[in-house]
């Protein structure tokens, strides 16, 4: 063994066996004590002298074991263990301090983490797949646009064919399947995947095989069509039964041949979903119907497209490929004259990305309010550092004689800064712990907020587990917030006179005169952003009222949709039609119910239709349409300018007719009155009939004015087998309704999943997500930062004060009234507040801007809004400011000029 290794290896087990070394160091010393002593008896030396001689040479027995220490230790990480420990009882003597401490650094910690959780998980995180780091998402640029990701089959098709290109490409689609259970139908979340879908993620089946090339093709396999079921599905519907490989599974109305089972980990190539069942491409007929998206070819822009690379190959290569043969497969899958002519004009190129995260389309919906919402964590965490240093460096002022009389005693500037550090190292690692040990609470609260989709189910969400980034992140924050609370404030503590703290225990004159700026300082700086943050939550949270309250052209309370799907069931035109009357008449009948109808198209939920009309002469104009009942315009309280309702007799038989809102008559016809003019259809010059002109409301978009729209009656839709959804006016509980309409489900359509209800208001909820999203957490987060700033400016002047107790007990005792003293204090620490609030005010100016594309009506200067985060800002500093006054002013004179 080489000496540094001997060394080495002694300082290491010096660390866990510190008192058997101690005690074998003792050993040693007395034996070597005990053998000089008899050496020197037999040399003739007498006894006492022989101890005289011995105490001389040896010294101290504990000098020696010091020394013997410094050797076998590695005496910085003991300093630091010893300092740990110190500021452990300092922390433990101060039970308030610390909680207020941790408990603010653990908001700020532990807020950041959790987004940063959430970011990480949607952004960054790869799929946990084997072949990740292979995939690469394709999309498309069209013209000179941003990149596009919903395929065509006929793209897919054309790219899966070159095998020179990828080593494989697969495509999927996420879809709600209707699968007949015991009971009853049953939506259950699943996805088409093409035949190298299983192979290319390189996940293996947790029991059976997965689907193959040989299992997509038209028609199925000889046998049928097979299906891939998750672990879930398995456990829930059959018990994990070895007996349900090979057993059939119903799905719209055609049974599948189950054939794997998919382990829990596997979600496929999107992170956001969580399909049950995985069916083959090619039965997208069976699972769309009455819809073909395969036979509809260029017509359907619906597939997801992804590929895996070559072992070696690169991006760049893959896209040089990409862009040679786009063209070629453009112009090959044009298949009418139109898309011909746009092949031939406009450009047009494929693009690869990095796919190791999968594809996700709410990565583009919540990446610019994710990083909104980051920012802001970050700003409550800065704001909670700023005010544990405030905290930290009034509470290390009231030691000011403890340091300088350890530095007149020998102790190094360096020595007693790395103490001083270590405290605010505990407070930051019992922070991050405490932070670390609310992310899963704060992220399920964010995921639930964050990450739902349209239609109201939950079936989008995000695994937020733990990884190194994650890991890396937070240690990061961790030694950033030691720094950020505890540097400033140790520097300043082991600066100044030693003399005069030490027979003052506070700082000379000049010195006390500079280091009263800091604080107040760190204090300003403190209320300025806690005022950015109320400015923007300020703005966010109107800018969503608006976005309530904006007209939207119908009255959405106690208004409740109910959904049907009879895409499946074998009823059609006429016959349908009839179920839907009987349902709706069922439903109009119900003991709370005001009106009912029904509609194609769910205002505000996303879908939408639209087509080119033209009144005879005019050009044509896109109109957005809808199909709707009797008594739609009633229950919608969307008001009848002129004209009637459309009727069940509005039949094709009966004439085409339309109804147009206000902005679509004026388009099409000026100021001439519409009713009974003629609307004709550019595309199969279907000719309709004015009924009836409405007031205009809000389509798609609540943020975007209403456009012209038309509707046309329920039996004169274009499509195949229509699903409605029920609209109804409700007064009370609409429970008793939803269980109504599912018993009329059951009654005249038993073949139909059951009918889903949601309200009016969740829909235009689940539409404002991101803006919902940002208002509430922007709030949350002021009110974070109006309670940390409140705190910090009250422990930080109760200090302040608190040094000042001498001071004010002079002044009362030579006749300062109590009104005086109060006055006094609470000036100076409101000039403080006023002073933050403009420069928080300026900041504010500039911060705003970059939520200028999440306002609606509102602007990032809206003067109302800043006036009243000031005027708030300056209260909640008022108050924090007030209790030290009040307090100081209570003080009994004699007792204060004793109080050193």
């Amino acid at each position: 063994m080489s000496p540094q290794w001997a060394e080495f290896s002694g300082k290491i087990k010096a660390l866990f066996h510190k008192r058997s070394m101690d005690s074998e160091m003792a050993e040693e010393l007395e034996l070597h004590r005990v053998m000089m002593w008899e050496k020197l008896l037999r040399q003739g030396v007498s006894e006492t002298q022989a101890e005289q001689a011995v105490a001389r040479r040896f010294g101290n027995s504990g000098r020696w074991h010091e020394r013997l220490r410094e050797v076998r230790q590695f005496r910085g990480l003991e300093n630091l263990l010893r300092d740990m420990q110190f500021s452990a009882r300092l922390l433990r003597k101060s039970p308030g301090f610390t909680a207020v401490a941790v408990i603010t650094l653990a908001l700020g910690i532990g807020a950041n983490t959790a987004i940063f959780s959430l970011i990480n998980a949607l952004l960054y995180k790869s799929l946990a797949a084997p072949n990740a780091q292979q995939l690469a998402v394709i999309g498309y640029i069209q013209g000179n646009g941003q990149p596009e990701y919903d395929f065509p089959y006929p793209y897919f098709q054309k790219l899966d064919a070159r095998k020179d290109m990828f080593q494989s490409v697969f495509a999927f689609d996420s879809k709600v399947m209707q699968v007949k259970s015991a009971e009853s139908n049953e939506n259950v979340p699943g996805q088409l995947v093409s035949g190298e879908f299983f192979e290319a993620l390189g996940t293996a089946p947790l029991t059976g095989r997965y689907l193959t090339p040989a299992d997509d093709v038209e028609g199925g396999s000889p046998t049928g069509f097979a299906v891939v079921i998750s672990e879930g599905f398995w456990t829930k519907w059959f018990h994990r039964g070895p007996e349900a490989i090979g057993s059939k599974l119903v799905i719209a109305n055609v049974p599948f041949t189950i054939v794997g089972v998919m382990p829990k980990s596997f979600v496929g190539a999107d992170p956001t979903q969580r399909p049950e069942i995985f069916v083959p491409l090619n039965a997208d007929a069976i699972i769309a119907a009455p819809h073909n998206n395969i036979a509809d070819g260029m017509h359907a822009w619906w597939l997801t497209v992804m590929a895996q690379m070559k072992p070696g190959d690169t991006l760049a290569h893959v896209n040089a490929g990409l862009e040679s043969v786009s063209k070629a497969i453009q112009l090959a899958s044009a298949t009418d004259p139109e898309l011909r002519h746009d092949a031939e004009t406009q450009p047009f190129r494929f693009v690869a990305e990095p796919g190791s995260g999968g594809f996700a389309y709410a990565r583009f919906v919540f990446r610019k309010p994710l990083m909104t919402m980051f920012a802001m964590c970050v700003g409550i965490l800065v704001l909670a550092c700023v005010n544990l240093a405030s905290l930290l460096m009034a509470r290390s002022a009231a030691r000011e004689r403890e340091l300088a009389t350890r530095l007149a005693l020998g102790a190094s500037r360096k020595r007693l800064v790395q103490q001083l550090l270590s405290e605010s190292a505990m407070i930051a690692l019992l922070g991050t712990l405490a932070g670390i040990a609310l992310v899963p609470l704060v992220g399920l609260g964010l995921n639930s907020l964050a990450i739902s989709d349209h239609s109201g189910n939950d079936h989008v969400q995000l695994a937020i587990g733990t990884d190194w980034r994650l890991l890396a992140f937070t240690a990061a924050v961790a030694m950033v917030a030691t720094i950020l609370i505890g540097l400033i404030p140790a520097l300043q503590s082991t600066s100044g006179d030693l003399n005069q703290q030490i027979k003052t225990g506070q700082h000379a004159a000049q010195p006390r005169e500079r280091k009263k700026l800091l604080p107040r300082v760190l204090m300003t700086f403190e209320v300025g952003l806690a005022l950015v943050l109320v400015v923007g939550a300020g703005l966010l949270a109107t800018s969503l009222v608006k976005l309530f309250h904006s007209g939207l052209g119908f009255d959405p309370q106690h208004l409740e949709s109910i959904s049907f799907r009879m895409d499946k069931q074998q009823l059609d035109g006429d016959a349908l039609m009839r179920v839907y009357q009987q349902i709706g008449d069922g439903i109009s009948h119900q003991p709370g119910v005001v009106s009912s109808s029904f509609q194609f198209i769910v205002p505000i939920s996303g879908p939408g239709w639209n087509g080119r009309y033209n009144s005879p002469g005019g050009k044509p104009e896109i109109l957005w349409l809808n199909a709707v009942g009797p008594k739609y315009f009633e229950t919608m309280r969307i008001p009848i300018f002129q004209g009637r309702e459309f009727t069940w007799n509005d039949t094709k038989a009966s004439g085409m007719k339309i109804t147009l809102n206000a902005s679509a008559a004026k388009l099409l016809f000026g100021d001439r009155n519409p009713i009974g003019e003629t609307v004709v259809a550019s595309h199969d010059k279907t000719m309709y009939q004015v009924v009836a002109v409405v007031g205009d409301a809000k389509y798609r978009n609540p943020r975007k004015p209403a456009p012209a729209a038309a509707y046309v009656p329920l039996a004169q839709g274009d499509e195949e087998k229509p699903s409605y959804s029920a609209v109804v006016r409700v007064r009370g509980s609409a429970v008793p309704v939803a269980q109504a309409a599912r018993e009329l489900a059951a009654k005249y359509a038993p073949t139909i999943p059951a009918p889903v209800m949601l309200s009016m208001d969740d829909v235009i909820n689940n539409t404002l997500f991101a803006e919902r999203m940002l208002a509430w957490l922007s709030v949350f987060f002021a009110v974070c930062a109006l309670l940390v700033t409140a705190i910090g400016l009250y422990g930080t002047l109760s200090y302040a004060t608190a040094r000042r107790t001498s001071e004010i007990g002079i002044r009362m005792a030579l006749g300062a009234k109590r009104g005086r003293v109060v006055s006094l204090v609470f000036r100076e620490n409101v000039v403080v507040a006023v002073t933050g609030a403009v420069a928080g005010l300026i900041a504010a100016l500039l911060a705003t801007k970059a939520l200028a594309s999440f306002l609606y009506e509102t602007s990032p200067h809206d003067p109302w809004i800043l006036s009243a985060a000031i005027a708030i800002l300056i209260c909640v500093a008022s108050a924090a400011s007030l209790l030290p006054a009040i307090r100081a002013a209570r003080i009994e004179p004699i007792t204060a000029i004793r109080y050193e």
